[in-house]
């Protein structure tokens, strides 16, 4: 046994061991980006059983199956079968051993025994049938932003009849009315979504003793890996589980809190020591991924946040290269740029496709990089996402103009007829197909004579003629003659926002609150702006002007001959493209994160919000951790925003990297000021007191270099903290 042991604890840090070797009671395990936390939890495990606890014992939770699967694999490597057992410690997401137990108390939980768990797309069906059982319009309310609503409630523990009992005004009343028939539905169907395997299993848990007291007598060591990820639903479950016993072991890192917008509550982390006085905190420091210079970037970056637990982070892997702050003249160049650095780190270092990454906050920013990315025949592929050309809100805006350059597109036509929803439903629409073949019709020419229709109600008929209003309006500001210049361009740009908008395209993601929704309507922001950069093709012999109708279908043929060229090479593999929140728990030798503007990265949504702010904080800092020997950091000093170009402010974030870990490359080129930008930062130092006109007295907080002028961050005592443009705010310096 003793040999065993040994074996477990070789190679392991002092800290490390010190996780691994702690038995009884509570453990909090501060685990800094690529510190080994997999490691601790996995030897813990192992050490637990090898010290005599029965492997069956132990419950380790975590949030995904392959995280799960990976544990237990590298557990079992470790020990001899006879100590494991034949089933062993369970290892399993939250949601699968919620569904376990719920299946196995069904009779407790109040369940049928067979009862179906529904995915994503049979609660999504589910939430359209509850919105017309309780006649919510989808037009006002996307099936998303309810769904979103009713899932944050039951992750608060809020049943339908609960949610109810404390909504109020009139978008809570109508989530309200939704959510009691959705209910309804799924006890119909004997089913439950994901969030109801956690929000049943702490309702069972909370009445139902002899079941409560028979799961803190079998799992009598509770590991839960990503403990910063944790909703209330989860914590819950967890404090439950271990209340009787009080060996609880939890492990994350609050630096890394960065799912605040679907439910995780960075507090379940951050609070751990007030809901167990005598836990042992372990900080977890040294990262084993990173080199010197790139770990000092991100710790200098995260001591900026206050809600976080302070710790040392440290490498003995080398100082490396510094991180490359670069200043780009707009998204093309910064685009171009990042192919040329992917290019030099397969070039001049050997690094192969697959080590490499490029990160960004915002999912519509991978338009104008991947067509860099084929230009320069690099393999890519993006991660949990589709190119930009074929996400759904593009494909839906594309099938509108389409319909608009040719009217009988009729594949197009039915893609768009009811979407988003406008009362055109599948029996309409077949009375008037019906109709179409009966009198010989195109089907557009059909919905024109909607008022001839018999079978129709007066709703149907009126939402037809809209429909084709809406269209012969966007048809005919298409008839006119422009230049073949970006004049051209601009028109075409505005025929775009005009589609998006008069479609009702815009609007259905305007009112979501969702992350998602939010970034469907970035990309139909985006497809704005690859009108308005479109460049119309060779004048030939037909003079220096076209229809922009021609120029719009110009404009839908390049979009269609959009394709990766065959350069999977399987040993070199793709580069990956993903946004910031999919990179987490990721790794890659070489790493671009591009857009770090404000706006942008933080986010606009975050500016008012100090905690939102700090989320986008440790969002950037999760992303400079992905990288292992090389990183660029990149922003634009201009970007196209709805076809418009507009300069940018620099995010506040590249601000708050340490100077001596970074190395600034400006190549925006005319226009860079930074001699000027240097003597503004010596005006106004960092600590500084300043004095604005309209929001009074202030410290400064940092000073930001940029391609269109220095920006200062100052705390002001009562306007709040604000990011000022010096050549332009009217700072005094008082002291």
């Amino acid at each position: 046994m003793a040999a065993t042991h040994e074996a477990i604890l070789a190679n392991l840090t002092n800290a490390q061991r010190a996780a691994v070797t702690h038995r009884d009671g509570a453990l909090l395990v501060l685990a800094g980006p690529g510190s080994g936390k997999t490691t601790v939890v996995t030897h813990r495990m192992a050490h637990l059983i090898a010290g005599g606890v029965p492997s069956w014992q132990i419950l380790a939770l975590t949030f995904t199956n392959k995280a799960a699967g990976e544990m237990g694999e590298r557990m079992a490597a470790m020990l001899p079968r006879r100590l494991t057992g034949r089933g062993g410690p369970t290892v399993a997401t939250f949601h699968s051993f919620c569904a376990r137990q719920l299946r196995q108390f069904a009779e407790a939980a109040d369940l049928a025994p067979r009862y179906s768990i529904y995915d994503e797309a049979d609660r999504r069906d589910a939430i359209k049938q509850a919105m017309k059982q309780a006649e919510v319009d989808s037009t006002n309310f996307t099936p998303g932003a309810i769904g979103a609503a009713i899932s944050n409630a039951k992750n608060r523990l809020l049943d339908a009849q609960a949610f109810a009992a404390q909504a109020s005004g009139f978008r809570e009343g109508l989530i309200t009315r939704v959510y009691s028939a959705y209910e309804k539905i799924l006890r119909a169907n004997d089913a439950l979504d994901f969030d109801d395997l956690l929000l049943r299993m702490v309702r069972l848990l909370r009445t139902d003793e002899q079941v409560r007291t028979q799961l803190q007598q079998r799992y009598h060591y509770l590991l839960i890996d990503e403990y910063q990820d944790t909703n209330h639903a989860q914590f819950v479950i967890a404090h439950t589980l271990a209340a009787s016993h009080g060996n609880i072991c939890v492990v994350g890192d609050p630096d890394q809190s960065i799912y605040g917008w679907r439910g995780a509550d960075i507090s379940n982390i951050l609070e751990f020591e007030q809901q167990y006085s005598m836990a042992k905190v372990v900080p977890l420091g040294q990262n084993f991924r990173s080199t010197g210079h790139i770990v000092d970037a991100a710790a200098g970056l995260i001591e900026c946040n206050k809600r976080r637990k302070s710790k040392r982070l440290y490498t003995e892997l080398g100082a490396g290269e510094r991180p490359a702050v670069v200043i780009c003249r707009d998204e093309q160049h910064e685009a171009a740029l990042v192919a040329d650095f992917l290019r030099g780190q397969s070039e001049q270092h050997g690094v192969v496709w697959k080590e490499m990454a490029v990160l960004y906050r915002v999912n519509a920013l991978s338009r104008v990089l991947e067509e860099a990315l084929r230009t320069a025949e690099i393999p890519y592929v993006i991660a949990r996402g589709t190119a930009f050309y074929d996400r759904k809100e593009i494909k839906d805006a594309l099938a509108y103009l389409r319909v608009i350059a040719n009217p009988n597109d009729e594949v197009s036509l039915r893609r768009i007829i009811n979407t988003p929803s406008r009362g055109i439903g599948k029996t309409t629409l077949k009375k008037v197909e019906l109709f179409a073949i009966d009198g010989q019709l195109r089907l557009l020419e059909a919905l024109r004579r909607a008022g001839d229709m018999t079978g129709l109600t007066s709703r149907a008929v009126n939402a037809i003629t809209k429909f084709v209003q809406m269209l012969e309006g966007c048809h005919n500001a298409a008839v006119v003659e422009v230049p073949r210049t970006l004049a051209g361009s601009k028109h075409l740009a505005r025929l775009v926002e005009q589609v998006i908008r008069e479609s009702g395209l815009e609007s259905a993601y305007q009112r979501s609150p969702t992350e998602e929704d939010q970034q469907r309507l970035a990309n139909l922001e985006e497809l704005i702006s690859a009108a308005a950069q479109f460049v119309a093709p060779p004048a030939d012999e037909q003079g220096p002007e076209l229809r922009l109708l021609d120029l719009l279908t110009a404009f839908l043929e390049s979009v269609a001959l959009v394709s990766d060229a065959d350069l999977v090479d399987p040993q070199r593999g793709t580069v990956t493209l993903m946004t910031l929140h999919t990179a987490k728990g990721l790794e890659f030798s070489a790493v671009a994160m591009i857009g770090l503007e404000e706006g942008l990265l933080p986010h606009v949504r975050a500016a008012d919000s100090e905690s939102e702010l700090e989320e986008e904080r440790r969002l950037c800092f999760v992303g400079i951790t992905r990288a292992k020997r090389r990183l660029q950091l990149s922003r634009a000093a201009v970007r196209t925003h709805r076809g418009i170009r507009e300069p940018t402010i620099e995010s506040r974030f590249l601000g708050e990297l340490p100077a001596e870990s970074i190395v600034l490359s400006d190549q925006a080129g005319e226009g860079v000021r930074l001699d000027h930008e240097r003597d503004n930062a010596v005006e106004f130092p960092v600590g500084s007191i300043v004095r604005h006109p309209k929001f009074g007295l202030g410290r400064v907080e940092s000073i930001m270099l940029r391609a269109v002028g220095a920006s200062a961050r100052v705390a002001f005592s009562t306007g709040g903290t604000k990011t000022l443009i010096l050549d332009f705010a009217p700072l005094e310096r008082v002291e």
